[in-house]
């Protein structure tokens, strides 16, 4: 009786880990779901339209060279402070 008892356990246990196997089977891998999660953040994104876009990219062109033109003076007023101050 004790023996039968035992393999009903095992059955048991079987069955259990059978339908754990099969779970992780359905899960999709770490590469599926991050491709469906990106996909789905990307659906929900306010495209901006092309005229929304130029516009900004040229903002974003001008905003550059006016900042590399004042990094451009502090250099070079620094450089010539330094110059000045060390005497060199």
């Amino acid at each position: 009786m004790a023996n039968a008892a035992q393999s009903g356990v095992l059955a048991a246990e079987l069955r259990r880990r059978a339908t754990l196997a099969e779970k992780e089977a359905r899960r999709p891998n770490a590469i599926q779901r991050y491709v469906r999660e990106t996909s789905g953040e990307l659906r929900k994104v306010s495209w901006p339209t092309w005229p929304e876009a130029r516009r900004l990219t040229l903002l974003v062109l001008l905003v550059m060279v006016v900042m590399g033109a004042f990094l451009g003076v502090v250099d070079l007023l620094a450089r010539e402070g330094l110059v000045i101050a060390l005497g060199l």
